[in-house]
């Protein structure tokens, strides 16, 4: 029986280059616009990329890893990939978007699935004032930085700065300080998906402050607003057995 049309893409890595000249081969590689299923090959940063360029086409994602990390991936191997596919698990993710304005003027709009983040650019810690859904909730916390995590984020750089990880499908997102100074030790906050979250930055010309999303950098800004993007539905494939839920449950008790 004839499988389901796959479009197979591949980060520059000569294993990952390797695994699509092999599938390709196996299992034959269509245009993005033909595919029914998009397998990517690589690490979990090419996937968060794959998920960005091709979110447009409305059709799942599974990875497998050639990279060095693979939380979003599944084991690689090359035997009967579409009977894996046609048994895999969805995993809907709805991604954040960060709208940063800049000390030029200048807003910038980026999507990120894992987090947004705020990060000091300069030899002095930042100071940020935090507003959810317009009332302002902190005035003033001094740190390196603050970030936004989804769920999906949640054992990324949030975990790494001591955030709590977040079960998929809990309607919650993780408001996490890295390093604060004043209040001291403050943990962060867990927040409806739904809110809006402010950053301010006080003093931005003596404390520069650049902000990320999944990758992509606004330098010297002044303001960002995080919010999900509902409208937005990532699709990923998992193994059965070793979905984003049971990676969650398992992360958290190694």
């Amino acid at each position: 029986m004839p499988h389901r049309p796959i479009a197979f893409v591949a980060s520059h890595a000569p294993s990952a280059q390797d695994a699509l000249s092999s599938l390709t081969k196996r299992y034959s590689n269509v245009p993005l616009d033909q595919a029914e299923v998009i397998v990517a090959l690589g690490g979990d940063g090419f996937m968060l990329q794959t998920l960005h360029e091709t979110q447009n086409f409305g059709v799942p994602v599974y990875g497998m890893n050639r990279g060095t990390v693979g939380f979003l991936m599944n084991e690689f191997t090359q035997d009967d990939l579409p009977a894996r596919l046609d048994n895999a698990e969805e995993e809907v993710i709805n991604p954040l978007v960060m709208n940063a304005l800049a000390a030029d003027g200048s807003m910038h709009e980026a999507l990120a699935i894992n987090e947004v983040s705020l990060l000091r650019a300069g030899a002095q810690a930042a100071k940020l004032r935090i507003t959810v859904d317009g009332k302002v909730r902190m005035s003033e916390l001094v740190c390196d930085g603050a970030l936004v995590s989804t769920p999906a984020g949640s054992t990324a750089y949030n975990y790494s700065a001591h955030g709590p990880i977040l079960p998929i499908g809990s309607g919650v997102l993780a408001l996490t300080a890295m390093a604060a100074f004043r209040p001291r030790r403050w943990r962060g906050a867990l927040l409806p998906q739904k809110a809006v979250v402010r950053f301010d930055v006080l003093n931005a010309a003596k404390r520069p402050v650049m902000a990320d999303a999944d990758g992509k950098s606004v330098r010297n800004v002044v303001s960002v607003e995080i919010r999900s993007e509902p409208d937005i539905r990532h699709r990923i494939l998992f193994d059965p057995g070793h979905g984003l839920e049971e990676r969650l449950l398992r992360e958290q008790f190694v």
